[in-house]
């Protein structure tokens, strides 16, 4: 059997998803992971399912060979670094999942690649991994730059009210009292 690296990719399409899935969850502790393989409901796991999701349509993308980043392609990525992002997880943690499709490539077709010399054709497949990677380190930075915004606001918030209320119960005049 002869055929590119991408006719062999999309013939394993299934198999090298669920397996590049399973690696994403095996990032969770175990319970957690444990969960997310076994409800696949979007209403009781909607993390699970953005992921599933996320991971088949960045799949299809790799794979597909295109050159620009389509808006849907940022999205799948988005939800599921935006996740990420949140949770108690490293930088490097947070985005490595996107690496995780070259271990599942290389585990259930390791033998095809070598047999049939698709060298070359894996390091371009490599390098759009990379440059996915490069997206989801982004995506990653503005997230966490949300985050530290919304809490620096939420910190000014509680001490403003707080002075206030001193400043009420002590019957002082707060500067925030004057416009």
């Amino acid at each position: 059997m002869t055929g590119t690296l991408m006719e062999l990719l999309q013939q394993r399409r299934s198999s090298i998803v669920k397996r590049w899935t399973e690696l994403v969850f095996d990032t969770y502790p175990a319970d957690t992971g444990k969960f997310m393989r076994s409800v696949g409901n979007a209403i009781s796991n909607p993390v699970g399912a953005t992921i599933k999701d996320g991971v088949e349509k960045l799949f299809d993308w790799l794979v597909s060979g295109e050159k620009s980043e389509p808006e849907s392609l940022c999205m799948f990525l988005d939800n599921i670094v935006r996740i990420r992002a949140v949770q108690e997880f490293s930088a490097s943690t947070s985005i490595g999942f996107v690496f995780l499709v070259k271990t599942a490539v290389r585990e259930l077709l390791h033998k095809e690649i070598s047999r049939q010399r698709l060298f070359e054709e894996l390091m371009d497949f490599d390098r759009r991994i990379d440059d996915l990677a490069l997206l989801a380190f982004d995506n990653y930075c503005r997230c966490r730059e949300q985050l530290h915004q919304i809490r620096a606001a939420e910190i000014r918030n509680r001490t403003s009210r707080l002075f206030e209320m001193v400043c009420k119960k002590y019957g002082m005049p707060s500067e925030w009292e004057h416009p």
